[in-house]
């Protein structure tokens, strides 16, 4: 069964219901329900996710890079409720905006100590 969502959910790219980019989908986090049931509790994005994945240098790397680009490591991964995917395409398409999810670690430290250093940033996107 991991395998067959795997290949219908795996590196597929997350679209809010306005079309914007959520991210990829980097891994999936599982739950068991009251009879022992396993089942998809949420889509995980972020370099955390896709590190654990790989796993291995290459995994350890990307997990210690997202790790220093945070207030507070280590670093969690963006999860994605599945009560919030409306259907699942060539990408996985959201019922909600993107502002509605968690905001990315990774994202949040660079907006605070980059983009938001920059003269006008605060004036840029409309």
């Amino acid at each position: 069964m991991r395998i067959q969502l795997d290949k219908q959910l795996l590196d597929r790219q997350i679209v809010d219901v306005d079309g914007r980019l959520v991210g990829r989908v980097d891994d999936i986090a599982f739950a068991v329900d009251e009879e022992g049931y396993p089942y998809v509790d949420c889509l995980l994005t972020g370099q955390a996710a896709l590190g654990q994945r790989i796993g291995g240098r290459i995994g350890r790397l990307l997990v210690a890079v997202a790790d220093r680009f945070t207030d507070d490591p280590p670093v969690s991964p963006l999860r994605v409720p599945l009560s919030q995917v409306d259907r699942v395409e060539s990408a996985v398409r959201l019922r909600c905006t993107a502002a509605d999810l968690p905001p990315s670690p990774v994202e949040s430290w660079l907006r605070r100590h980059l983009i938001d250093r920059i003269p006008g940033a605060h004036r840029a996107g409309g």
